[in-house]
């Protein structure tokens, strides 16, 4: 390992820029465009050589890399989020007379007597979070709370393959928040509660329950184990920046 202090070759530092580069283009086709470019076995071994770079010149580590997804000290407790945009939701509906219900609030609220057209979709049985960007890098994470104050989990949020830690582009906004939904697959869920079924621990009631639970360890090592995944759907506050249209 190279001493801290001493310099660092021009072709490693290009190489580690490199390295990160691809890792990241590689998560991104393949989180986010579902169409993965290499094998996994090929992506293992870019990933190991830039670890082990890593750990030879520890100067060159930032926070954003690829390798720090894991790593920080566990917790003693969460601590509280103002959320500068709130982060609202609506009522569950288990009748018709529910949605009338809903309806005529709509109307009141918007002053309009005319016929309202409805989107519907369906919804991830999961965990509302906010994820906030500064000039691109990921800088804080929280839960939703009671809508105006939730609580930090950005150090497990940040284990998260599906979570960049750096946005791509240049014409990137000051502040943005991505608001959206961290979920366990069925598959996933069955997964870790056989683990816990092998293991003599307690299982879990079902899949919204074990993904807020793994939100909330305070080791993000055990977050990191359980393959949580993140579908974003909205913005919070927004910066520095306009949006099309």
């Amino acid at each position: 390992m190279a001493k801290a202090g001493s310099s660092v070759p021009s072709a490693v530092v290009q190489r580690v820029a490199r390295l990160r580069e691809e890792i990241d283009a590689h998560n991104y086709r393949y989180y986010v465009l579902d169409t993965p470019s290499i094998p996994d076995a090929e992506y293992d071994r870019l990933f190991r050589e830039l670890s082990r770079l890593e750990q030879d010149y520890p100067q060159l580590v930032t926070a954003e890399s690829p390798t720090q997804r894991v790593g920080a000290v566990p917790l003693t407790a969460f601590e509280p989020v103002r959320h500068i945009v709130p982060m609202l939701s609506l009522d569950n509906a288990f009748s018709e007379e529910d949605v009338a219900a809903f309806d005529r609030r709509v109307r009141d609220r918007l002053n309009v007597d005319e016929e309202i057209e409805y989107s519907a979709e369906p919804k991830l049985d999961g965990v509302a979070v906010s994820i906030r960007y500064v000039n691109g890098l990921l800088t804080e994470g929280a839960t939703r709370g009671d809508g105006f104050t939730g609580e930090d989990i950005t150090q497990n949020l940040r284990t998260l393959a599906a979570v960049p830690l750096r946005l791509r582009g240049a014409d990137l906004p000051e502040v943005i928040e991505a608001r959206g939904e961290v979920y366990l697959s069925k598959e996933a869920f069955r997964a870790l509660n056989q683990h816990a079924l092998n293991s003599g621990t307690k299982e879990f009631v079902n899949p919204r329950n074990a993904a807020a639970g793994s939100l909330r360890q305070l080791d993000p090592k055990v977050t990191a184990a359980r393959r949580l995944q993140v579908f974003f759907y909205g913005i919070g506050e927004l910066r520095g920046w306009r949006m099309p249209g």
